[in-house]
């Protein structure tokens, strides 16, 4: 999996290119953790480029809103695919975030 960060002030878009599965899970982990801190306002995860999430990309997802939330930040899903807006859906996660169809809507919440 590739992941690459864009700058929106206090909030950074955090974009991933591949599936995001346990062998992706370390690099995430390592690649995000700085950002909770950096950024007071939040992230927003693009997955417009992530066709599979599997449970260790589940964990990921809940251990970034966890780690957000004790900082006091937020953290935003955008452009999820069908296959893995089913995922959330059948692990009935798809409550546990906050997901925009768009990215600049994600953005926009943090307004």
């Amino acid at each position: 999996m590739k992941i690459d960060t864009q700058d929106y002030g206090s909030v950074v878009v955090v974009s991933l290119d591949g599936e995001f599965d346990l062998d992706s899970v370390e690099m995430f982990a390592r690649s995000l953790e700085p950002l909770v801190v950096q950024y007071d306002k939040g992230i927003v995860l693009d997955l417009s480029n992530v066709p599979f999430i599997d449970s260790k990309g589940l964990e990921s997802l809940l251990w970034l809103r966890d780690k957000c939330l004790t900082v006091g930040s937020q953290m935003k899903l955008a452009g999820l695919d069908d296959n893995c807006s089913r995922i959330l859906e059948i692990t009935r996660l798809d409550k546990s975030f906050d997901c925009y169809e768009e990215l600049a809507s994600a953005v926009r919440s943090y307004a």
